[in-house]
């Protein structure tokens, strides 16, 4: 699922492919811009920001988020042609945007105007975790999953950081904020999980990166607990706009 240190590290891969080179194939198959063609500029940047990546070239800046499912590769060989929304190939390399949940062509000068919303960055030169804190106490009523996620608190977090972080700080996805007892320590320890991700392929949370040890609980529905021994339970999403299936040890979290 894509986080922040999905998004950083598709920076890094596309930044290696494609920045200093001129555009030769600009191919984007969405019919907004299926108009736009950006070959013969130079790719300039390429930019992540919490959940979202810029590739700046000539006069515009290529808007992508992944959502759910989406993802850049490099030399996309056997991808399905009707998932690909976008193809640009530099020197020799050709990357492609799959399943991309926003892609759009922005003013290079006005680019960042799509992401003035969000909170501190986790993996950015923003990052400030006093104003994460204060932005993650603003609603103490909420539900601390939904507002760990909330990209307004702070940039970064998905579903599974939201979930191993409660584990952590003994609290269940449902619990509300108010009873967190150190909110400072909860954004801190998230940027220190998604610091130490930012360039593995294989994240892990627990510091142990081997096949079926990398998380505590996110995935781990009726797996012991790896503190307690506990059953590890399961929601699933309900009806409300911010939910998202949950995972949790009865015994080490309430």
């Amino acid at each position: 699922m894509p986080e922040g240190d999905t998004v950083f590290r598709t920076a890094a891969s596309l930044r290696e492919a494609l920045v200093g080179k001129t555009l030769t194939r600009c191919d984007i198959r969405v019919p907004r811009y299926a108009t736009v063609d950006l070959s013969g500029h130079v790719v300039d940047e390429v930019l992540s920001r919490g959940k979202h990546l810029f590739i700046r070239v000539g006069p515009a800046s290529i808007h992508s988020h992944l959502k759910m499912d989406g993802s850049w590769r490099i030399a996309p060989r056997g991808v399905p042609a009707h998932k690909i929304r976008i193809l640009l190939r530099a020197g020799n390399h050709t990357a492609a945007g799959i399943d991309l949940g926003v892609l759009e062509v922005l003013d290079r000068a006005h680019d960042q105007d799509a992401v003035a919303h969000l909170g501190p960055d986790l993996l950015g030169e923003d990052w400030d975790p006093h104003v994460a804190a204060t932005n993650l106490v603003a609603d103490p009523d909420r539900p601390i999953a939904a507002a760990l996620m909330d990209q307004r608190v702070m940039a970064g977090v998905g579903n599974v950081y939201a979930n191993e972080l409660c584990f952590l700080f003994g609290r269940r996805p449902l619990s509300t904020v108010a009873t967190l007892s150190d909110p400072s320590g909860v954004v801190i320890r998230a940027q220190e999980m998604l610091w130490a991700n930012r360039l593995r392929p294989d994240r892990t949370t627990t510091g142990n990166s081997r096949s079926g040890q990398q998380l505590w609980v996110y995935g781990r529905a009726g797996q012991p607990c790896r503190r307690c021994g506990s059953r590890i339970a399961r929601a699933q999403p309900g009806s409300g706009a911010e939910d998202r299936i949950s995972y949790w040890c009865p015994s080490c979290q309430c």
